[in-house]
This record gives structure tokens, sequence and C-alpha cells, in this order.
């Protein structure tokens, strides 16, 4: 019984400690793949509500996501691992950027990118809130669009997440019905331009509109 005691004593300070990072870096070595449904909140500087919308996601590792936005208006986003297809469908429009440089220290790239994601990101502690733990995700390029993301974990699964750009406004992202390695068919990353779509492909030198 001493002995045991002893143990426990030892295990109990790790158990301590081991919070949402250590849980989001389990989640990314261990998620190949993920589907869910989210609702997204847009607020200014002052903290006023400016937009929201609403979707579902799909991703596949690496560099393979679909991020289709249902309302109020349609528009889809799909990394399909070497490009990046923004189709806004109302518009009809499409731009092709190359994902090396679309992605990056992306939000994206927290869920959907490779699973070293301190490689791009410097992690830390930033406690508890709301029923979740959380974490904040520091970019460290300098050119990523945003300060930080917040991310709010429930065991090894990401409940939430909020981006801050350097205006001081707020993108918060809530998931639901959230399926780590579900099975997530290779066509959903695959895209073509619809007949008739204003294409701008970013994805190589010297190429325009067509």
């Amino acid at each position: 019984m001493r002995i045991l005691a002893a143990a426990l004593a030892l295990l109990a300070p790790a158990l301590a400690f081991a919070g949402a990072v250590d849980d989001f870096l389990a989640f990314s070595g261990s998620a190949r793949s993920a589907t869910a449904r989210f609702e997204q909140q847009v607020f200014d500087s002052r903290g006023k509500l400016v937009d929201s919308a609403a979707g579902t996601f799909a991703f596949s590792r690496p560099d393979r996501f679909r991020w289709a936005y249902d309302r109020p208006s349609r528009t889809l986003l799909v990394a399909d691992g070497a490009r990046l297809w923004i189709h806004d469908e109302d518009l009809n429009q499409v731009t092709v950027r190359p994902l090396d440089r679309a992605l990056g220290a992306t939000p994206a790239s927290l869920l959907a990118g490779r699973a070293d994601v301190t490689a791009a990101f410097t992690l830390r502690e930033a406690g508890e809130e709301g029923g979740l733990a959380w974490l904040e995700a520091v970019p460290k390029a300098k050119d990523s669009g945003f300060d930080r993301v917040r991310i709010g974990m429930k065991g090894r699964q990401p409940v939430a997440m909020q981006l801050e750009d350097s205006l001081g406004g707020r993108t918060a992202l809530r998931f639901a019905d959230f399926r780590a390695n579900a099975p997530v068919e290779a066509r959903l990353f695959a895209f073509t331009p619809p007949a008739g779509a204003d294409v701008l492909d970013e994805s190589k030198a010297g190429r325009g509109p067509r």
C-alpha cells in the first residue's frame, strides 16, 4: 500500500499539469481526418457583432480540407494538397492560390496541416473558460494575417476557436458533431470550376483572369 501511495503521489503532478496543449497535440498526432459543423461570428475591435455564418468542414491530413459556408451566402474553400480553391457561388467567381502560401501559419493549418504544428506556431496554456480548457497558438510567421488563435478543448477534441487580428477584430467559431478520424471521401477535396465561372489563377506566375 505504501508503494502504491508513493506511485500515485509521483503520478499526481504529471496529471495536474496535463492541459489543453497536451490534449491538442494528442489530437493533432492521432486525427488523420475529421468532419464537423460550425457556427461563426465576427466581431469588430469594439466587440460589436458584424457578421455571422454557418456551414460544414472536413479535412484529411496532410493539407486537404473542405470548408463550406451554407449561410448567409454560399462560399466554398477546398484545399487539394497543392492548391486552395475559393468559390463564391453567388458571383460564380473562383480564386486559385498555391497552398504553401495560402495555408502556411493559418488557422486551417492547425486543424488540417501536418502533425508538427509547433513548427509554425508557439503553443501555450490559456486557462479554463466556459467549461473548456484553452490554449493559445501564436504564429511564428509575421505575415499570417492574425495575431493569435485560441482553441477550446473538451478532452482531446477541439470545440471552439477564436481568431484575433492585428486591428482588434475577433472571429469566433463553435464546432458541433465533430467526428475525429471519420471516413472522408477523396472527392470532397477535388474541385473543378463550374462552367462560366470567372477564374483568377494566382497559383502560377503571370496568370490572370481567364
